[in-house]
């Protein structure tokens, strides 16, 4: 996993000694110097390898500039992962949240380096039929025990509005597009008529994470199963069938989109 870590980019710099201090003051056992670089790939929020002292850490913040409207929401997962470490769910140890933009020009939190395998084709190729099996049997273990978390005693109870998850992810995601659209495309006019009309039954509440699937969790270095999962800026409280059916995506995109519809 790490690497595909690089120098950090340009749009994404900081003051390491600031957040040096930083550490020094909040990190229990922190001693520097620190070396920064920075995750390649896809994330929405910048995402960096720390090293100090023998240890490793990852910090992940807000990205600099103008941004929609509760996006990119890192002090939620902080929360989040903080409170499912608390009951052995395979989350980063978290460290601390820095919510003044004083310190690197933006809100971030620190958490705890999990190595393992970032895996991001659903096909995953190179392994055994029975590994892959495996792997997506732990995927599945892992997202029934999210909803099934009792979040309540977590101090979850504010984390969302219970009930109506559908409905409030269609609007929602309806007014972020509509902000940040350039033009008319008329299938997702039509995606946007259709949604509304053809929500689930049923309005059960559990803890969920919003973009669970392969990309978004850590496979054990040599074992096949979840080390760690990853990216929660999307959870909240909302209807279990949500993350089962979006990790379920892939069944029907094609290679185009890492999906296996196309693949034997």
């Amino acid at each position: 996993m790490i690497s595909t870590t690089a120098e950090v980019r340009e749009a994404h710099r900081f003051d390491v000694a600031a957040l040096e201090r930083y550490m020094r003051t909040h990190v229990d056992g922190f001693t520097g110097p620190l070396a920064v670089s920075q995750f390649r790939g896809g994330q929405s929020n910048p995402t960096y390898y720390l090293q100090a002292g023998g240890r490793e850490y990852v910090l992940r913040r807000k990205p600099p500039g103008k941004l929609l409207p509760s996006a990119h929401a890192v002090d939620r997962e902080y929360r989040v992962i903080t409170a499912l470490g608390t009951t052995g769910f395979p989350v980063p140890k978290t460290y601390a949240l820095c919510e003044d933009d004083s310190v690197i020009g933006t809100v971030f939190y620190l958490m705890d380096c999990v190595h393992g395998r970032v895996i991001t084709d659903p096909a995953i190729p190179g392994l055994t039929p029975r590994e892959r099996t495996a792997i997506y049997d732990s995927m599945n273990a892992t997202l029934a025990r999210l909803h099934t978390v009792d979040w309540q005693p977590l101090g979850l109870a504010e984390f969302g509005r219970p009930g109506n998850y559908f409905a409030r992810q269609i609007h929602r995601w309806t007014q972020q597009y509509r902000a940040s659209e350039t033009e008319k495309i008329e299938a997702m006019e039509r995606l946007i008529a259709w949604m509304p009309e053809h929500i689930p039954g049923g309005d059960e509440v559990a803890l969920v994470h919003g973009d669970f699937r392969l990309g978004n969790v850590i496979i054990h270095p040599t074992e096949p199963r979840v080390a760690a999962v990853l990216d929660w800026e999307l959870s909240t409280l909302g209807h279990p069938l949500g993350d089962l059916g979006y990790n379920c995506l892939p069944w029907r995109f094609t290679r185009e989109w890492e999906g296996l519809a196309d693949k034997n």
